[in-house]
């Protein structure tokens, strides 16, 4: 702990987590915070709520006041975007290119790393917002606009545990300079994410919860397999995945 700070070093978590997230507005954090940028995984679901409940409370308001309800999911939809900074989405985008495009494991980690965007990150982009938008449209549509707070709280419960079970795949990046979390960590994210998952919509939820956690075993298995472990990529990729899959899950009960 810095000598000048007093405060619990845990208390800086959740405002760390958001700094790593999103791109939203925040105060700066005193330089030693960022030492605990492993330590601080457990609040990423924190960080899908607040992003989650910021999305469906503009939703909710624009539905309000007559917006049909495919404006109100393109709406939720650009919220959700915006602040994040699309990093989820250029991580999926990035994930296809690069698991699909190459065929060594250098080559491959070579595509991700590229700023330019190829087919299969435009097709994957493309197919998994029109998921996103469908399935949200169809929650608005029953009455369950708030069901959806699920998937984007759940979706960011499952990143750590990819940190905490993969190897670093590359020496550079983000999930690099944030370093592996301890089981503890990953596993207390997932229990405050299961706990307010299972608070909020009861049952319902065990569907999409364990959907979701499938498809995101399926991506660690695939990108073992052809880069030797992950990378931000693949924790954005995992997090739009499990994100849609939840979604798609949730309306298909409604």
């Amino acid at each position: 702990m810095h000598k000048n700070d007093t405060s619990a070093p845990w208390t800086w978590d959740i405002p760390l987590a958001l700094v790593l997230l999103t791109r939203l507005p925040l105060p700066r954090l005193p330089n030693h915070v960022f030492a605990r940028q492993a330590a601080s995984v457990w609040a990423f679901p924190v960080v899908g709520l607040i992003v989650g409940g910021l999305a469906c409370s503009i939703g909710a308001i624009l539905l309000s006041v007559g917006l049909p309800p495919a404006a109100v999911a393109g709406v939720m939809m650009a919220v959700l975007i915006m602040t994040t900074g699309a990093m989820h989405e250029d991580g999926l985008a990035d994930t296809a290119d690069g698991l699909w495009g190459g065929f060594t494991r250098e080559r491959r980690l070579e595509i991700m790393k590229d700023s330019h965007i190829g087919t299969y990150g435009v097709l994957a982009l493309l197919v998994m917002q029109l998921l996103r938008f469908a399935a949200l449209t169809g929650l608005i549509e029953s009455g369950a606009l708030w069901l959806a707070l699920l998937a984007p709280t759940w979706s960011r419960a499952l990143m750590p545990v990819l940190m905490s079970a993969l190897p670093n795949a590359r020496g550079s990046g983000l999930s690099q300079s944030v370093g592996a979390p301890s089981l503890v960590t990953s596993a207390l994210g997932v229990l405050l994410a299961l706990a307010f998952c299972l608070f909020w919509i009861e049952s319902l939820a065990w569907m999409p919860i364990l959907l979701s956690s499938l498809i995101v075993l399926i991506l660690a298995l695939v990108a073992r397999a052809k880069i030797g472990g992950q990378t931000g990529d693949i924790l954005g990729a995992s997090q739009q995945l499990a994100e849609v899959t939840a979604l798609l899950s949730l309306l298909s009960m409604v």
